[in-house]
């Protein structure tokens, strides 16, 4: 199954709503510190989603989240709800938002280590996973490229690192949906699955543990995802436009 063609006018929806949404999380990351609270955390966002003229994806009835960004903490790969616990200095906190603006949606996610520079086996996950990011959208020649070949180059550096892969939950095609065709698995064999067009728009979203990779969930609260065996997780996402030559990373400053 294919993307929908996009307008330009589209396409200029999203780019203004990826450059909103990389502004809202340039101010995050500058505030994070011990002690704020992920409900805290989320009403400055869902306050900038506003100040800025877009919807909060989440909270719409579509998706029903109850909250405007997931907050994914330690152990917690995606879909963390918000809660009053403050981060404490050397959690491992996941931030992943949708916005719409203009109708389009994008999609970014970073994590980040609260109150201090990562070291070890904690600065080595968080390097890699955001590193095999970048390696499946490098991976992304313009049109023709097969998915297969983003999500081998995700895998490529994710084993190398001798890191668990998250299989159970993948990326996948943005726009006038948070979640459209084609899916983007992180592992696979470069050269198969469905191949990109040109103005076609797709989230990668490495997520990788420090131990074996396999997931449980949705837990108590019906939306959090955490490694199975309770090791750190990180995750990392960027919304891309596949171009002639390559990929337009559309949350991005």
């Amino acid at each position: 199954m294919t993307q929908p063609k996009k307008s330009p006018e589209q396409i200029q929806a999203m780019r203004e709503g990826g450059r909103i949404l990389a502004t809202i999380f340039d101010g995050l990351r500058k505030q994070l510190k011990p002690g704020m609270t992920g409900i805290e955390a989320d009403a400055w966002v869902d306050s900038e989603i506003k100040r800025h003229g877009a919807e909060a994806t989440y909270k719409t009835a579509e998706v029903g989240f109850p909250a405007a960004i997931c907050i994914s903490v330690n152990d917690a790969i995606v879909h963390g709800v918000p809660t009053d616990e403050p981060f404490k200095t050397g959690d491992i906190v996941g931030f992943d938002l949708v916005i719409t603006y203009k109708g389009m949606k994008t999609d970014s996610a970073f994590t980040a280590v609260i109150g201090d520079e990562p070291g070890g086996a904690v600065k080595h996950l968080l390097k890699n996973t955001e590193r095999s990011l970048y390696a499946g959208i490098d991976a992304i020649k313009g049109e023709g490229t097969h998915i297969g070949d983003i999500s081998a180059a995700v895998e490529k550096v994710l084993t190398d690192a001798n890191l668990g892969i998250v299989k159970e939950l993948v990326g996948h095609g943005v726009g006038t949906s948070m979640h459209m065709p084609p899916e983007v698995p992180n592992y696979g064999t470069a050269g198969t699955g469905p191949t990109l067009r040109v103005g076609d728009t797709i989230a990668i979203e490495p997520m990788a543990t420090l131990g074996d990779g396999r997931v449980k969930g949705p837990l108590d609260d019906d939306w959090t995802y955490a490694s199975r065996d309770g090791s750190l997780t990180a995750h990392f996402e960027h919304t891309v436009l596949i171009t002639e030559t390559g990929a337009d990373i559309l949350t991005t400053l």
